[in-house]
């Protein structure tokens, strides 16, 4: 028998901070995605992302029907790179893809975005790959626009 959980209304998400025994959900959501396993990325990211003595935890995941369905790590920054206002980052998001296409990314950022803005972020920036439409089609949606600085890149060969 297929499964039906695409064509159903997910029921109200939890959303929660990340935590370490996230780790191995994590990895399988963005093997899903991407086609390849990253444990040992994953693994340094997340003992980063959840360092509280180097900065305030902002990773969060959300779960529908108990099932960890989706995660966004990110990063504040209190004047870095010559920004003086309070900024935050989207460093990797990721939705099981049994769960994309229902509300699901968008009610996770949603929340990431109410997170950061009460803890005084101004901002949020991410990088996207130039031709990844579905990921830039989906920052659109929620509100992202082209910031006015220019990323610059120096291959070492």
């Amino acid at each position: 028998m297929p499964d039906d959980r695409r064509d159903r209304v997910p029921p109200e998400p939890a959303i929660r901070k990340m935590r370490p025994q996230d780790l191995d959900r994590v990895v399988a959501i963005d093997a899903r995605v991407f086609g390849q396993r990253r444990p040992d990325y994953y693994r340094r990211r997340l003992a980063r992302a959840l360092d509280e003595t180097q900065q305030l935890v902002t990773s969060l995941v959300i779960e529908v029907e108990g099932e960890l369905a989706g995660f966004v790590m990110g990063q504040v920054y209190l004047g870095e790179f010559g920004v003086p206002e309070t900024t935050g980052t989207i460093d990797t998001i990721g939705i099981d893809p049994d769960y994309q296409g229902r509300g699901v990314a968008t009610t996770l950022f949603n929340e990431y975005a109410s997170h950061l803005r009460r803890i005084g972020v101004q901002s949020i920036t991410t990088r996207v790959s130039w031709n990844d439409w579905r990921l830039l089609r989906f920052f659109e949606k929620v509100g992202f626009e082209p910031a006015d600085v220019i990323t610059l890149e120096l291959a070492l060969q």
